[in-house]
């Protein structure tokens, strides 16, 4: 049940990423007709809120400097960025059932890889911003906020009824 819940809510993240996306190429029809649909009103102030609590908590957690903040959001904002995109990529080998089974394993093994070596290369990053103990806060707070948006969200869908 856990792995299910973790998988729905990497899903969300990939809806809301790909939100953006599909956003950018229906806004030359939404700028013509000079008005914004309520959907991706919703979906966005959605994802502009859960953006927001999740920088509230980290920078809560690890209880940053003003000097700090300030080089810190715009690395971690980046390495977000490219975290995502790879999971846009993981999601999507995934999602269609390939002809081939060990070429999707090998995209997944692949993809999984390349979340490994950004994590590596942006914890380079960090420490040259925050010290080794900050650094280390960082990540447990993120799963820390993970887990947590997992819970709200298993108990929301069992008070719906779901």
């Amino acid at each position: 049940m856990r792995i299910l819940i973790r998988h729905i809510l990497i899903l969300f993240f990939v809806i809301a990423a790909g939100y953006q996306s599909f956003a950018q190429v229906n806004n030359n029809l939404v700028q013509k007709q000079k008005i914004t649909p309520a959907p991706l009103r919703d979906k966005k102030n959605t994802r502009q809120k859960l953006d927001a609590a999740h920088d509230r908590f980290i920078t809560k957690q690890l209880n940053l400097t003003d000097e700090e903040a300030a080089k810190f959001w715009p690395v971690y904002r980046q390495y977000q960025q490219e975290l995502t995109a790879v999971n846009v990529l993981k999601r999507l080998n995934n999602s269609s059932a390939a002809a081939n089974g060990t070429e999707q394993i090998d995209k997944e093994i692949y993809y999984e890889s390349q979340q490994v070596a950004i994590r590596k290369r942006y914890k380079d990053a960090f420490l040259k911003i925050l010290p080794p103990e900050k650094v280390s806060e960082l990540y447990k707070s993120e799963r820390e906020f993970r887990d947590e948006l997992i819970k709200q969200l298993s108990e929301r869908s069992e008070r719906a009824g779901n």
